[in-house]
């Protein structure tokens, strides 16, 4: 879970500093680095709206756009870093207009880290998530659990061979299941 991460990575910095430079290596033999395309989408955007960037590793949204950026990730590549647990961060609710998961959907809670994602968003804010295309088994699966968790789906592009980037709009609060029983 994003718990256990957490604990590991906070016990051995240079763990996460190691998984985090392998990772930005891997990116940059793409093509394209999907960091890039959030960058882009936020600069077209007003600078007054306000985003939540969770796992943002080395902060390059934050460095790169003129919104106010609350950056969260395991261990603080930047003094920009808020560490947290992603699935529980230090906002209060509705307080952001755009939430970013950019390669950061990786703990075995995602739900949980979706739903804290749907809880900080204002109504209508724009959840933008941009994942490793081979993390996705079933788009299909994935784009309807999103509906569950209180998101629409406004745009994909799936036409990278190594990642879908994907925007959802929050229409609401997640959908409890009845407990069983």
């Amino acid at each position: 879970t994003s718990r256990e991460a957490a604990q590991l990575f906070q016990s051995d910095p240079e763990a996460f500093e190691i998984y985090h430079r392998g990772f930005t290596q891997q990116v940059g033999r793409w093509p394209e680095n999907p960091v890039h395309r959030i960058v882009r989408y936020l600069r077209r955007r007003p600078a007054s709206l306000v985003v939540a960037d969770f796992g943002c590793g080395d902060c390059k949204i934050a460095s790169s756009v003129r919104n106010k950026v609350h950056s969260f990730d395991l261990v603080p590549l930047s003094p920009l870093v808020t560490v947290c647990d992603m699935a529980k961060v230090p906002l209060a609710a509705e307080s952001v207009d755009v939430a970013v998961f950019c390669l950061a959907l990786m703990g075995t809670n995602l739900q949980e880290i979706l739903e804290e994602a749907n809880r900080v968003l204002k109504q209508g804010g724009t959840l933008m998530v941009a994942e490793v295309a081979s993390r996705f088994e079933d788009i299909r699966a994935f784009m309807n659990a999103m509906g569950q968790l209180g998101f629409k789906s406004v745009s994909k592009d799936l036409s990278s061979a190594f990642f879908h980037l994907l925007e959802f709009a929050k229409t609401g609060p997640p959908r409890r299941r009845p407990a069983p029983g």
